[in-house]
């Protein structure tokens, strides 16, 4: 009985001192990653990066919403090319400061996605779900449409 303690002891060591955390994950694995920060924060970070806003404009009770989060967003090529290449940034039209945006934006369905300048100009937008590959075209698209 004086083993099983030093044997815990062994296991808990080993838990501790492994090289990865159980939780840890590669962002670009993890899909998109998005901005955690108010607007006019995320403006600064695309200006200081010279990259555009993705931003994904959405309602708490949109199907279609839920289910690009759960499906497109996650995607691991999707995550890569728009971490890549741009600020993304997920608003909530309904709340706190997505109304200011809503309106800014004439925003009319859900969910609307915007290909945004740092000063706050459209290069791109567009309704709707769409999968991985729709996402990626369109995010291409906007890339090449910028006039920087």
């Amino acid at each position: 009985m004086k083993l099983l303690p030093s044997i815990f002891a062994l296991v808990c060591g080993i838990i501790l001192t492994s090289s990865t955390p159980f939780n840890e994950t590669d962002p670009n694995e993890a899909g998109i990653v998005f901005f955690e920060g108010t607007w006019s924060e995320a403006q600064e970070a695309a200006k200081a990066e010279g990259k555009p806003i993705f931003l994904d404009a959405y309602a708490s009770w949109c199907g279609p919403c839920k289910v690009l989060k759960s499906r497109v967003f996650t995607d691991a090529s999707v995550g890569a090319y728009f971490n890549e290449n741009f600020i993304n940034v997920k608003m909530d039209m309904e709340r706190g400061e997505g109304r200011k945006l809503a309106q800014q934006y004439r925003v009319q369905a859900y969910p609307s996605l915007y290909f945004i300048e740092a000063d706050g100009s459209v290069v791109k937008q567009a309704v709707g779900y769409h999968s991985s590959e729709q996402l990626l075209a369109l995010a291409k698209s906007a890339l090449s449409a910028r006039k920087v």
